[in-house]
C-alpha cells in the first residue's frame, strides 16, 4: 500500500532512543491539557506540518495550533475553547512556543492572550537550548553540503567549511541563549561556532570578520530558526551580504517536533 500523500514528510531524522524515546505518557486521561503550539505570523506551512507530526506520534495528545498574528487572538480562542472542554480547576492546555530561544515580540503576545482567556494555562520554554537542537541544525548544514554528516553515518570525512556562524533573531538576549546550542554544535562539527543576531547584535558581518581573522575561509550560515519568526528570505540575503553560504532553516523537521512534544510531556512529568 502507498503512503497517503497527506501524511507529513519528516525531516531526515534518526528517533531518539533511551530516555529521550518517550518524551509522553502513552496513555493520557481525557481531561489532558492540550497541547497548543503557538507560532509566530500564521498557522500554515512548517507550523501545520509539525502539529501533523506530532499527531502522528502522539495520538493521545489533543494538539492545537494557533498563530500569533498581531493580536494573538487565534491562540486566545483555542485556549478558552480548550478551557471549555476541561474541568474548571484544571490546566486547560500547555502552550509551546514555536521558537528556538526567546522573541520579545512572539512572547508578549503569547503573555497577553494567556492573559486575555482566563484560563488555567502553562507556557513552556522555548525549544532551545537543547542537543536535539544542535543535532537538526547539523542535519540542516549536511543537506546543503555545508557539513559532514555525523560519524554515525560516515558519509562524508572532510569538512566542507572552515567555521560556521548560528543566527538567530529576538535580538541581543536570543543570541545569549543560543550559546549552549552554538557549544554543542561546535562539539558536533569539530569547528569554531559563533552566534550572531540576523535582527541585532552581535551581527552576522562582525561574527565573519572574526572568523576570518584566525583564518576560517569557508564559514557556513545556519539559521537557527523553525522559519515563522522571521522573513524567510532574511537569513540568505544576509548571508549573500557578508559572502557566506547558508543553510535552510529547521523547518518541519522531526527533531524539532519530538522537542515540542518533550516541552509539553515536561510539564505532566512535573505535575
Amino acid at each position: 500500500m502507498s503512503e497517503s500523500s497527506s501524511l507529513p514528510v519528516r525531516g531526515r531524522a534518526t528517533r531518539p532512543s533511551g530516555r529521550h524515546r518517550r518524551p509522553v505518557p502513552s496513555q493520557l486521561p481525557p481531561e489532558a491539557p492540550a497541547l497548543v503550539l503557538a507560532v509566530p505570523g500564521d498557522a500554515s506551512g512548517p507550523a501545520a506540518e509539525l502539529a501533523a507530526m506530532i499527531r502522528v506520534d502522539n495520538p493521545q495528545i489533543e494538539v492545537r495550533l494557533a498563530g500569533l498574528g498581531e493580536d494573538a487572538k487565534e491562540l486566545t480562542s483555542e485556549l478558552e475553547d480548550a478551557a471549555r472542554s476541561r474541568p474548571e480547576d484544571g490546566v486547560a492546555a500547555i502552550v509551546v512556543p514555536l521558537l528556538t530561544g526567546p522573541h520579545p515580540v512572539a512572547d508578549r503576545l503569547i503573555a497577553g492572550a494567556v492573559a486575555e482567556s482566563g484560563a488555567t494555562v502553562t507556557v513552556t520554554s522555548h525549544l532551545g537550548p537543547h542537543p536535539l537542537l544542535a543535532e537538526a541544525l547539523h542535519i540542516r548544514l549536511a543537506d546543503k553540503g555545508l557539513a559532514r554528516a555525523d560519524r554515525m553515518r560516515l558519509l562524508n570525512i572532510s569538512s566542507p567549511v572552515d567555521a560556521v556562524i548560528l543566527a538567530t533573531v529576538g535580538g541581543e538576549n536570543a543570541a545569549v541563549e543560543a550559546q549552549p546550542t552554538a557549544v554543542l554544535l561546535a562539539s558536533r562539527l569539530t569547528l569554531p561556532v559563533l552566534v550572531a543576531s540576523l535582527d541585532g547584535a552581535p551581527a552576522v558581518a562582525g561574527a565573519a570578520q572574526r572568523l576570518r581573522g584566525v583564518g576560517a575561509e569557508r564559514i557556513a550560515l545556519s539559521p537557527c530558526l523553525i522559519g515563522p519568526e522571521a522573513d524567510p528570505d532574511l537569513a540568505i540575503a544576509t548571508a549573500a551580504a557578508v559572502g557566506v553560504q547558508c543553510a535552510d532553516p529547521l523547518g518541519a523537521h522531526g527533531l524539532i517536533a519530538d522537542l515540542a512534544a518533550r516541552a509539553y510531556g515536561s510539564v505532566l512529568a512535573e505535575d
